[in-house]
């Protein structure tokens, strides 16, 4: 375990200096939303897209993980509708609010997972969980925009909104680009693959950065049952069911590690702009995604330790 932390001390570090830098006022506003649609646009998608190019499938277990994800997520977005009237009738958790729950369980930060996973898995670890993003990006985006649509009472997005959305996400878009290149056998050539690379090598640190920036810890003053809910469902629930599932499906080595990582790390930050978009309860959410957050810096090396 002390390993484990080990590894993680420079992602945490890193979270830490996002969030001094955006108390001090270094980097404002609008400048901040530049430097997330920098890094969502241009720099994830070049690294995502040279590390799959340069993937070899043969030596990764991608249908075993995907069905180990894929259940897991299945369960458990089942098990919390089922429990959505005892959330009701015990803490008075209204539909808006449950919809907070149900993405905060569910949703993970592919920039976290992907940060933690390159320190302590290393190469093969990024590789990983760029199979771990093509198989649940889009079930997670679909399932959450349907449980918004009916428990939230905001307007749904059309179908056609929802799969163009799929299609034009730059994370989809560069990881399918990549697997075309990877099965075409062609070589990148050597200038685009130099170019690939310095994109690539600003794009974790940045989004950690970002990351960080996002924590609002004033909102964690007052917890209750939903954030609470939200955060331990997330952070302890979901390695343990995906470490069940890894188990049926003969998971094992660095891909377990993978797979409890994606599980491991706080819910993504888009969550809280579908919250907003659709009717949901934005206010929970961003506190959910900010108590998970910190909340993380002690479960993952805990989650890593007890189920890899």
């Amino acid at each position: 375990m002390v390993m484990t932390i080990h590894a993680l001390l420079p992602v945490i570090l890193v979270i830490a200096a996002g969030y001094l830098v955006a108390r001090t006022g270094l980097i404002t506003g609008d400048q901040w939303h530049g430097v997330e649609r920098l890094t969502y646009f241009v720099l994830f998608p070049a690294f995502l897209f040279k590390t799959i190019v340069l993937m070899d499938f043969s030596k990764l277990p991608t249908l075993s993980m995907g069905a180990t994800l894929l259940s897991a997520v299945a369960t458990m977005g089942v098990l919390l509708l089922a429990l959505r009237p005892v959330f009701l009738r015990v803490w008075g958790i209204t539909g808006p609010r449950f919809t907070s729950i149900f993405q905060g369980a569910l949703r993970w930060n592919g920039f976290i997972a992907l940060a933690v996973a390159a320190e302590v898995i290393g190469s093969n670890g990024v590789a990983l969980i760029a199979v771990a993003m093509v198989v649940m990006i889009p079930i997670l985006n679909a399932m959450c925009v349907l449980v918004l649509s009916r428990y939230a009472g905001g307007e749904a997005p059309s179908t056609a909104k929802v799969l163009r959305d799929l299609y034009t996400n730059p994370f989809i878009v560069s990881i399918l680009a990549g697997l075309a290149m990877n099965l075409s056998g062609l070589p990148i050539p050597a200038i685009f693959q130099s170019t690939l690379t310095i994109l690539g090598s600003a794009a974790l640190p940045t989004a950690i950065i970002c990351v960080g920036a996002g924590l609002d810890l004033a909102a964690l003053r007052r917890p209750g049952p939903a954030l609470t809910s939200g955060t331990l469902i997330r952070l302890i629930g979901m390695p343990l069911m995906v470490a069940g599932f890894a188990f049926v499906f003969g998971v094992t080595g660095p891909a377990r590690a993978a797979t409890v990582i994606a599980a491991s790390v706080p819910c993504a930050g888009s969550a809280y702009v579908l919250a907003r978009q659709m009717g949901g309860d934005a206010k929970l959410m961003a506190e959910i995604l900010t108590l998970q957050t910190v909340a993380a810096i002690v479960t993952i090396p805990l989650m890593l330790y007890l189920l890899t």
